[in-house]
This record gives structure tokens, sequence and C-alpha cells, in this order.
């Protein structure tokens, strides 16, 4: 089983960047398929992007589409989420996110982070 802790949230301008570290242990990433999601207040938990187990496709949300990337590096076990543009609605708590072979860049998911806040003012 993965274990997932998400790092490098906090307070940004908007127009500004930020970027979201995952760090998983316990079994290596090339094993799974990987995402971010992010839930606002009140708000439902919605994808914003993902990358398969070969890192050979990606999926973003359109909301999110040619502002974030999403990366990973096997060596250090880690997945990455650099996003830029940064906009007030993007306020939200970012979750981590792993999903089995055969998950899809959207889905589906099985083992999930804590969350960082992320604030965007404007």
């Amino acid at each position: 089983q993965v274990q997932l802790v998400e790092l490098g949230g906090g307070l940004v301008q908007a127009g500004g960047s930020l970027r979201l570290s995952c760090a998983a242990s316990g079994r290596s990433i090339s094993r799974y398929s990987m995402g971010w999601f992010r839930q606002a207040p009140v708000k439902e938990r919605e994808f914003v992007a993902g990358i398969t187990w070969s890192g050979g496709n990606t999926g973003y949300s359109y909301s999110v589409k040619g502002r974030f990337t999403i990366s990973r590096e096997i060596a250090k076990n880690t997945v990455y989420l650099q996003m830029n543009s940064l906009r007030p609605e993007d306020t939200a708590v970012y979750y981590c996110a792993a999903g089995d072979l055969r998950s899809s860049p959207r889905g589906p998911y099985d083992y999930w982070g804590q969350g960082t806040q992320v604030t965007v003012s404007s």
C-alpha cells in the first residue's frame, strides 16, 4: 500500500506560481497512476490533473489546462503539480491520489493524502 504526503501549499497572489509535491512511501509511484484533486469550501472534490503509471498519458481539467502541469520523478518517488497564473478561484485544499495500473489519468483513485491548502489572493 502506498502512503502519500502533500507539501508546498501556501498563500500566493493572483498571477503567481506554486509547486505542490506529493511524496510517496511504501511502494514506487511507477506502479500507480497519480492524480491531483482539489476541494474548495462548500464544493465537491474535483479532478485537477492526472498521469498514468507509465507516464505516457496526462489529463487536466478544463479550468487548469494550460496553466498547471503534472509531472513525476520516479527516483524521488514524488509527483509534482506546477501551478502558474494562479487565480482566486484556484483556492482550495489540494489532494494527491494514487490509483492502480488500470486507472486512466482521471481515475479511479484508491489512495489519498491528507491535503495541503492553497490560497490565492486577489
